[in-house]
């Protein structure tokens, strides 16, 4: 199938490659023209695991290119992904300026027999918005253009294994016909044909669903999906006081929680909260959409109020560890919102660093790929080029950040670094007992 995907970020990448890997023939279009060309010379743009080597096989299969034209590649298309960023406006809302003027683009191109398909997180109705300015500034040549929704259900760090092997596949039509072009569209995947390229242990799990809904049904149900996460993390987290304050563990409280069906290990983990760039604006859009409805969403707006929280939570225990903050060296290990990713937006870790430095620490933070974003949001924080130097006279150590690489560091070798062995592990990813042994005192987020 000939496929247009509109917007170079993470999901617009993702999904051109992706859907170039299973045979389609697929263009990524962007209005930067650099970046396009840094794409033609294999330069990405993000860091994702697995996406780099699914972009080369795609050019090399001529599979996938890059253009700036879209009215040029539009017409002979027969889907086209809407995947350009949705910002905010300063009351909250979303702005949805790139989204209109793209559509406008896409209606002037005089396209016909085409399904438009918004793909990022978008508030409902929108898909109705672009059926409208379609129809209004639609050209006389165009016809037969259909809008859907497909969102995307991607965690940075694991998009491309999230795109090839879904949990589901959301289709909201307003048609049978587009229903049944993105049926042929994700056949391959809904299949379950092609193996992970970022795990290859990991293989599809059989039939993926494939869930056909209204446009509104799918708009909610990407919105409501993030905010039931967020609202999972922060009850855990909650937990984690409570079981904290009462001499319990967490870990093993989270552990008999989630082998009931019912409720599921995942999004158990209690630590420093939710963050990046995607669960804290899907929750405040799920809220604001509620409010405007007439519905009252209030314990979602308590759960971003606990998330908020933690970080509070974390520097106590540290402050209470050390007596005062005031000229203690701290050394944060992670700075990225997650691992596998660069991204810093929301990320727990900066969070964390500012208040510390407000309370008068000195910190110094290490992270194997975000160092350069952090130092551009947070001047101030002081970016060691290795774990190591990050221990060197630390007063306290924050894992902030659970990198696989630093589940296997030297902690004898920490240790040894650091003037008092304070380990914060806010991931509770850590080996308690191993570290305690090693003469850490040990701190974990409610154990």
């Amino acid at each position: 199938m000939r496929v247009a995907v509109i917007g170079m970020g993470r999901v617009g990448l993702v999904t051109a490659a992706c859907l170039a890997h299973v045979g389609h023939d697929v263009i990524g279009v962007d209005d930067d023209a650099e970046r396009v060309a840094g794409m033609e010379r294999g330069e990405l743009p993000l860091l994702e695991p697995a996406l780099e080597p699914l972009v080369r096989e795609g050019r090399r299969a001529a599979r996938l290119a890059f253009s700036s034209d879209l009215k040029a590649t539009i017409r002979d298309r027969a889907v086209a992904f809407i995947c350009v960023g949705i910002g905010h406006q300063p009351n909250g809302a979303a702005d949805l300026s790139a989204v209109e003027r793209v559509t406008r683009r896409i209606a002037s191109a005089g396209s016909r027999d085409l399904l438009v398909v918004e793909k990022n997180t978008v508030p409902a109705n929108t898909g109705a918005w672009i059926e409208r300015t379609l129809a209004m500034y639609a050209t006389s040549g165009a016809r037969d253009i259909e809008v859907a929704s497909n969102p995307e259900f991607l965690r940075q760090g694991s998009a491309v294994c999230d795109t090839l092997h879904p949990d589901r596949i959301v289709v909201g039509v307003g048609s049978p016909r587009a229903a049944g072009r993105l049926r042929e569209l994700y056949a391959p995947i809904l299949e379950g044909h092609f193996a992970c390229p970022f795990h290859p242990a990991c293989a599809p799990a059989g039939a993926v669903p494939f869930v056909v809904t209204s446009i509104q049904s799918a708009e909610v149900i990407k919105v409501a999906s993030s905010a039931f996460l967020a609202a999972k993390i922060s009850f855990v987290n909650m937990v984690a006081d409570l079981s904290e304050r009462v001499g319990a563990d967490i870990a093993q409280v989270a552990e008999g929680m989630g082998l009931d069906g019912r409720i599921g290990g995942a999004f158990l983990q209690a630590g420093l909260g939710f963050g990046g760039p995607c669960l804290p604006r899907d929750v405040q859009a799920f809220v604001r959409l509620a409010e405007e409805m007439g519905v009252d969403f209030g314990f979602l707006r308590e759960a971003v109020k606990v998330n908020a929280r933690r970080i509070e939570a974390a520097a106590e225990k540290l402050r209470k560890a050390l007596l005062t903050l005031q000229g203690k060296r701290i050394g944060l290990l992670g700075m990225a919102f997650k691992p596998h990713t660069d991204e810093v937006r929301h990320a727990p870790a900066l969070a964390l660093a500012a208040h510390l430095l407000q309370d008068g620490a000195d910190v110094v933070a290490y992270d194997p790929r975000a160092g350069a974003a952090a130092r551009n949001v947070l001047p101030r924080l002081v970016v060691a080029d290795d774990p190591y130097a990050v221990a060197e006279g630390a007063d306290a150590l924050v894992l902030a950040t659970e990198w696989p690489d630093f589940l296997s560091l030297d902690w004898a070798r920490l240790r040894r670094a650091m003037r008092r062995p304070v380990l914060l592990d806010g991931r509770n990813a850590l080996d308690r007992e191993k570290l305690v042994a090693e003469g850490f005192e040990y701190l974990g987020m409610g154990r």
